[in-house]
């Protein structure tokens, strides 16, 4: 993988933001490949088209590209709220690459996909409408949380300007994949259930330690009553899928660590 990015090829724009989004694009659509498949190709979307700027040709994935300069923090800023909200609870929301480069050396620094399988509701912030001043007055945007993430939705490709093996990319987006077939919310129960445990930043642990976050669990999910009980459901789908091993009487430990990046 090349990570050189080429800014002649936003010649004629005057806009940095405008620049930006031309070359990073370009690159995207010349160098990346997809990560749920063995397609070495990712294909731009036609103009305009909501949420999602690419798509693999071979599986159908879609993805939905953010580059900016800076090294991604706890939170992005994304587009439009309603479409992507709808997107998710229709199924269709797109997988995320994050893409940071350098701005004066023009070379991708590091890029990580976080897959669709774990993009749900409590990841994404409404933003406050836009003041009717505004020249899009009453426009809701969003943010993606990526501090509500477990470490396992950020799947790193290159890191620190060095690409990552594909084999090693694809088996981290396959690792987790079985969240797809499961509904909106087991999902995104599953997942929060993870980042706790992931949370805790050690190998063993118990059932006790995981209902700490009961209140945290609780305000994630307002609709449900019986945390605990979905707590213990979701590290037994954990343990079904390896990712952690039942130890008798309340005890856990982790099979499986986080990608590298």
């Amino acid at each position: 993988m090349d990570i050189r990015l080429d800014p002649a090829l936003a010649t004629g724009y005057a806009s940095f933001s405008q620049i930006a989004r031309v070359v990073t694009e370009s690159w995207v659509e010349e160098h990346l490949y997809c990560p749920a498949c063995d397609c070495e190709t990712l294909s731009r979307t036609p103009p305009n088209t909501r949420v999602v700027d690419f798509r693999c040709q071979t599986c159908g994935e879609a993805f939905q590209l953010k580059s900016q300069s800076r090294p991604f923090r706890a939170k992005v800023t994304d587009a439009a709220y309603a479409p992507m909200i709808d997107r998710i609870k229709t199924s269709s929301a797109p997988s995320l690459v994050f893409l940071h480069y350098s701005l004066d050396r023009w070379v991708v620094e590091n890029l990580f996909f976080v897959p669709r399988f774990f993009v749900y509701p409590s990841i994404i912030e409404r933003r406050q409408a836009l003041r009717s001043t505004a020249r899009r007055a009453g426009w809701v945007g969003c943010n993606i949380l990526l501090s509500c993430l477990p470490p396992d939705a950020r799947i790193p490709a290159v890191s620190d300007e060095e690409p990552l093996p594909q084999s090693e990319v694809r088996a981290s987006w396959h690792r987790f994949e079985f969240l797809g077939d499961r509904n909106l919310e087991s999902r995104g129960w599953a997942a929060d259930v993870l980042a706790c445990v992931r949370d805790l930043r050690r190998e063993d642990f118990t059932a006790s330690d995981i209902y700490a976050f009961e209140d945290r669990l609780g305000s994630l999910h307002p609709l449900n009553r019986n945390v605990r009980p979905k707590i213990r459901q979701q590290l037994q789908i954990l343990r079904d899928h390896g990712i952690v091993e039942f130890l008798g009487k309340g005890r856990y430990r982790i099979l499986l660590l986080p990608s590298r990046g």
